[in-house]
């Protein structure tokens, strides 16, 4: 579902997307310019199921529910210029969550990033991703 302000922003909702765990949009749009909400690692299709254990597989639900977002949004991974990664156990699993994170992206087209330690995140989740997209 979208809904247009009147100045032409565009809030998109999904179905298929993970359920939000705070009142946001999925999703908000501007002149080709997307921002994509930050993703937590909860199941997209069971939003009661326990999140994933570890900063490894955290991350991957989070890309995968961030890919989902953009598929509804006629978008994949090489629309993303930014993304914005936020870490409650910096020092411990940022190498790790690297490790993971630039398997999405070719090396030589990576967004521009910012990683941020933080002391927690909704859910409990041990990280939580967002993203800036253009058309």
């Amino acid at each position: 579902m979208s809904e247009t302000g009147d100045n032409g922003v565009i809030f998109h909702m999904f179905q298929r997307a993970a359920a939000p765990v705070a009142p946001f949009s999925h999703a908000v749009e501007c002149d080709g310019w997307v921002q994509l909400t930050g993703q937590m690692p909860t199941d997209p299709d069971d939003a009661d199921a326990p999140l994933p254990d570890g900063i490894e597989a955290q991350t991957h639900r989070v890309m995968q529910n961030l890919v989902i977002v953009l598929q509804e949004l006629g978008l994949d991974l090489s629309h993303v210029l930014s993304c914005r990664i936020f870490l409650t156990r910096f020092e411990r699993d940022y190498a790790q969550m690297n490790a993971v994170y630039e398997t999405y992206f070719p090396a030589d087209r990576r967004p521009a990033r910012t990683t941020v330690g933080v002391t927690a995140l909704a859910v409990g989740a041990l990280v939580e991703i967002d993203m800036i997209a253009k058309r």
